[in-house]
């Protein structure tokens, strides 16, 4: 009998906010993919048909249940999926901090937003785990957020961290996964978000007009070695369910 393909549900708060690179790693390895676009309305299905959670990121924040009514909904599988069906899930910016948030971690506004390309360390048990395998222990990685987690779920693992936000990645039993960076980001990603005239605007207005000119120049000198690890990640990632 033939083996069935695996097949990942994504989570989507934006049409642009979209898994960039891990689109090509999932073509590569032969896996399906099934987008949910929450701001658009869309219903989210049984999770039992799926093989992984992927969860992206955006604007919204974890607390603007009142502003955005799915974000309910959304804590409420990412819960099911993670404590009761232990689905391998990876969540990215927001979703790192709905991870945190669903399962009962605290999420604040950043004491110092990290917008560029920053430097990010891997903690003690980081450097141990397998979804860093293959990456050296201190890596640059694409940042844009204003909010944070600082409080951690009870029992999880935090596993990289840089000089302004304390929990860049965490782990939750051996399955679930948040990271703060933007892993996901290529050429193609970057230019999505820009042809967006409300995110350049507000690139601008969080860093200035400089700013946003050295956001997009950083972020295309380092692209090589950003799409790298995140390739090397999302193996590992996928490892858990090929």
């Amino acid at each position: 009998m033939a083996r069935r393909r695996p097949r990942v549900l994504v989570f989507q708060h934006m049409e642009l906010a979209h898994p960039g690179i891990f689109r090509d790693c999932l073509r590569a390895d032969g896996i399906a993919w099934d987008v949910v676009a929450l701001e658009a309305g869309d219903a989210i299905p049984a999770l039992e048909g799926y093989d992984g959670l992927l969860v992206m990121g955006r604007a919204q924040d974890v607390w603007q249940e009142a502003e955005h009514p799915w974000l309910k909904a959304e804590k409420q599988a990412i819960r099911t999926a993670v404590s009761e069906l232990q689905m391998p899930y990876l969540g990215i910016c927001l979703g790192h901090q709905l991870l945190a948030a669903a399962l009962g971690g605290e999420v604040r506004p950043a004491t110092t937003p990290e917008v560029g390309v920053f430097e990010v360390s891997l903690t003690e048990a980081g450097r141990e785990h397998p979804l860093f395998a293959g990456l050296a222990p201190t890596t640059r990685f694409l940042q844009w957020h204003a909010a944070e987690v600082t409080t951690p779920p009870a029992g999880a693992a935090v596993l990289a961290t840089s000089g302004a936000c304390a929990v860049q990645a965490l782990a939750v039993g051996e399955r679930a996964f948040g990271l703060q960076f933007h892993a996901e980001v290529d050429p193609p990603t970057l230019a999505d978000w820009f042809a967006d005239p409300a995110t350049a605007e507000v690139l601008v207005q969080r860093v200035g007009t400089e700013g946003a000119a050295r956001f997009t120049a950083d972020a295309d000198r380092h692209m090589p070695g950003l799409n790298r690890a995140a390739r090397q990640i999302f193996a590992n990632f996928t490892a858990l369910f090929l």
